[in-house]
This record gives structure tokens, sequence and C-alpha cells, in this order.
């Protein structure tokens, strides 16, 4: 891997690192990461199909109350690594995403530790608060933000020296019982994923729309383009609706189903 390379994926580790306290540009999300080092290396199809597989499994971590999620950021730029690391192109997913979901729950502990260090200048930027220093409160806050980034980015510098051919007879030695465990392990909380996600947002007007969508993607002559083009015309078609049932309800009778208040004014 020559120097430019693993410069930028260090950089792609740091931003990671970054946005999964911040969650503006989602460089943390495990198709985003693991797309822009296999971008980076050379390695951009096994990075896509490890990120995509990594994402189903990254859709129900999420942090509720006191509970932290697993770390999807140290899980998606370690095991993009050691996929390229491995040359084993697509054919290494499995094993990569057998040593991903580990990673994922030993971050925690770097979370923590992080964590614990900035107690120190949250109480800093109390005192410059008191203080009307509102330049230290922004350095501070910047300062607080790095440490996250660092907190994968140094994770993912070490990975990068460690010699390529280490990596590949250590996934090489893995037990096929081991890496078909963690494909079907993954497959699991991938249902489970979808589980959670389809409970927060189940409601009697987004129910019909999931069932179309199951339909269709069955079918096997329509690509991803075509699924991503009829819903993106299902999603205009509702919000037309939409626009139609609260103006013609003239505010008084809003139900919030666009089909509903259309019916209704007949």
């Amino acid at each position: 891997m020559s120097i430019i390379s693993i410069i930028l994926v260090i950089l792609v580790a740091f931003l990671a690192g970054i946005e999964g306290i911040l969650d503006e540009f989602q460089f943390h999300q495990p198709l985003v990461a693991c797309t822009l080092i296999g971008l980076v290396t050379g390695n951009l199809t096994a990075g896509i199909v490890l990120g995509g597989t990594l994402q189903m499994i990254a859709l129900g971590w999420a942090n509720i109350g006191a509970a932290v999620a697993p770390d999807a950021a140290l899980a998606s730029v370690a095991s993009a690594i050691i996929l390229v690391l491995g040359g084993q192109g697509v054919a290494g997913v499995p094993a990569a995403i057998a040593i991903a979901v580990p990673l994922a729950v030993a971050g925690l502990f770097l979370t923590m530790v992080v964590r614990t260090l900035a107690v120190p200048i949250v109480h800093a930027m109390d005192k410059a608060a008191e203080d009307g220093d509102f330049r230290k409160i922004e350095i501070l806050q910047v300062a607080a933000i790095c440490m996250q980034g660092v907190r994968i980015a140094i994770p993912a510098a070490a990975l990068l020296f460690i010699p390529a051919a280490t990596v590949q007879g250590f996934l090489e030695s893995m037990p096929a019982w081991l890496t078909d465990g963690m494909a079907i392990g993954g497959g699991m909380v991938v249902a489970v994923g979808y589980a959670l996600v389809i409970n927060m947002m189940a409601n009697k007007e987004v129910w019909p729309f999931f069932v179309l969508g199951f339909v269709v993607a069955a079918i096997s002559e329509i690509t991803l383009i075509g699924l991503g083009a009829i819903g993106v015309a299902i999603a205009l078609v509702y919000l037309n609706l939409s626009k139609m049932g609260g103006s013609s309800s003239n505010g008084g009778n809003n139900t919030g189903d666009p089909l509903g208040d259309i019916l209704n004014d007949y």
C-alpha cells in the first residue's frame, strides 16, 4: 500500500471517529467508511460489498439511554483495512465481517476512555463560559471532537503497519465453522435491525408501502436502479397526496392520512 493510500485511509478513519459523535456527514456509517477505504486503496467493489453488509447489521445499533451501541466506526474502518490487507477481494468479506462484530464491541472500551478524558475538558469549558472566553470554548470543543477522531485513527494506523502476509495468514487460518457461524449470526442481526427500524416507523400509512416494496423487490428483472426509481415515484405521489389532503380539508379535518383526507371530502 502506498504512502498516499495510507494517509487517506487514516484520514477516513479520523473522519469516521469524529462523525461517530457529530452525525452530520455520516462518515462513520459502514457503507460510507468501507466504500471510501475501498476507493482509496483500489478495492472499491470489495469495500462496497463489505460496507453494505455491515450496514444491514448496524441498522439496529443505537444509543438508548445509558446503553451505548457497538462502535460502528471502528468496526467499519478496521474490517475494511483487514479486508484490503488480506488481498482476497469480495471473497474475503465473510471473514472481515466475522472480525468486525467483535471489534465493534471492543470499540466500546475506547469510547469509554475518550469520554472519560473529555470530562476535564467539559469542566474547563464551564470555567471558560464563566469567564466569557468564547474563543477558548471553541478550541476546547474542537479538541474534544478531535479526540474522537484519534480514537479510530490510531487503531487504523496500527493495522496498516501489520504485514499483509500476516493478515492473510490469519484470515486463512480462521476455521470454516467460525466464519460460517459469524455469517449466520450476522444475518440474524440484520433481521433484528430491520425489525427495530420497522417497529419505530410502522403505522397504518407506511405498511402498504412496505408490503408493496417487499413484493416488487422479488421481481428479479427489476434492477436496484429500477427499484430506486419506483421508490422515488411513490414518494412523490405520496407527497402530492399529502398536500392535496391537507389543503382540501380546509385545515379542519386533516387526519394525517392523505388518502383518507381526500376521500372524506366526497
